[in-house]
């Protein structure tokens, strides 16, 4: 018989783990706490660590009609000019390098493709957790509604917020970063043209930055700021902001950003806190996954990413040796740890990166970008294929 798998949380986590564990050939239920699933977030960025795993799941058409296959990515420009200080070409080197394009997408058209490869039936809405009682040979989700499921493993996915992730480790409070962050959808005829290119573009300046890009088949254009935090900024997705507040943020930026500016009508904003890497994923039948285990800032645009490789390398050790699941909880724990660790601090160090004051440092940044291989630096990165390191790892 299968080994069942309760999933909490749905999220992009939560169902590339039910779309992976179902693949394994093991029994997935998930749960989800909204009583439907809306169109959270905004734009997202999948590249090629990612992506070919997506196209496993047989998701690569539906990628291709729902992103937008950038051409450039990572193009630094400096604030007051515009000038370009870093491009990474991408398009058909980035395929030729590694096997897989970098794709910007809206963040519910990435949930709607994962929710296709998980079946109905397997879907549970309104079914917010708020225990687990584990033993030795099962566990047993508690909902707000009285409910219970019992499961052989419990996969946390319920994000930064997580409910479950105090059962594996002592809770730690965020730090604050002193940053905010706003998130505005614009549709691509009421923006500039350079806004609409199939480009990553990050504009750096003292103490903020702002990144846009185009989503949802090119026809919306994803703006992403950071900026300094206020006294009334909280962390959550539902906040929202003024867009004449973000406009002033930038009101001496170069003239062409200022102009895409004039487009937002709708913008969120929010706290953006920091937490450490956490050691321990798992604890008997429970594991962490995504943003409940790895919780990054998103200057390295790795978040989903990293969450889509978890989900894949813990399908893979619970169908390796589903009789024993602790065994397989502790391999999916040390073949992720190291490699989300590295991508949530290099994540951390981009804070200060962006955000210099003109002068020495920046001028020294700046000149750094010429001396960096612009893509075979990302190497690491993008070559990574999660499924086959596992397997590598383990062969006998």
């Amino acid at each position: 018989m299968a080994l069942t798998v309760a999933v909490v949380g749905g999220g992009i986590g939560g169902f590339a783990a039910a779309a992976f564990l179902r693949r394994a050939g093991l029994h997935v239920a998930l749960f989800e706490q909204a009583a439907r699933l809306t169109e959270v977030g905004a734009g997202l960025v999948v590249a090629p660590n990612a992506a070919r795993l997506l196209r496993r799941l047989g998701l690569g058409q539906r990628l291709e009609e729902a992103g937008v296959r950038l051409e450039v990515g990572w193009e630094f420009r400096r604030w007051q000019d515009g000038r370009v200080l870093f491009a990474q070409p991408l398009g058909e080197e980035c395929e030729r390098l590694y096997g897989e394009a970098t794709w910007v997408l809206h963040r519910a058209d990435l949930l709607g493709m994962l929710c296709s490869a998980v079946p109905e039936y397997a879907i549970h809405l309104g079914k917010r957790c708020v225990d687990l009682r584990m033993e030795d040979d099962r566990a047993t989700l508690v909902f707000a509604d009285g409910s219970t499921t019992d499961a052989e493993v419990v996969v946390a996915a319920d994000g930064v917020h997580s409910i479950l992730r105090g059962r594996v480790t002592a809770p730690r409070a965020p730090t604050a970063t002193g940053l905010c962050a706003w998130r505005a959808l614009v549709p691509a005829e009421a923006v500039p043209g350079f806004a609409r290119r199939p480009v990553q573009t990050l504009w750096l300046g003292h103490g903020r930055h702002l990144v846009h890009y185009p989503v949802s088949g090119g026809r919306q254009v994803n703006v992403v700021a950071f900026t300094p935090a206020g006294s009334q900024d909280v962390e959550s997705w539902s906040s929202q902001g003024r867009p004449q507040d973000l406009a002033a943020e930038f009101a001496d930026w170069d003239p062409r950003l200022r102009e895409l500016l004039t487009a937002v009508t709708s913008v969120g904003r929010w706290a953006v806190l920091e937490r450490d890497p956490l050691d321990v994923w798992t604890a008997g039948r429970l594991a962490l996954l995504g943003d409940a285990a790895h919780p990054m800032l998103p200057f390295f645009a790795q978040g989903a990413g990293q969450a889509i490789e978890d989900a894949a390398v813990l399908a893979a050790c619970l169908a390796r040796d589903p009789g024993h699941v602790h065994a397989a909880l502790e391999q999916y724990q040390q073949a992720r740890v190291p490699r989300a660790r590295r991508v949530q601090i290099m994540s951390r160090a981009r804070l200060a990166h962006h955000h210099l004051p003109d002068g020495p440092e920046q001028q020294s940044r700046d000149a750094a970008f010429a001396a960096e291989d612009p893509l075979g630096h990302n190497g690491w990165l993008y070559s990574y294929d999660a499924e086959h390191a596992f397997a590598e790892r383990n062969a006998t």
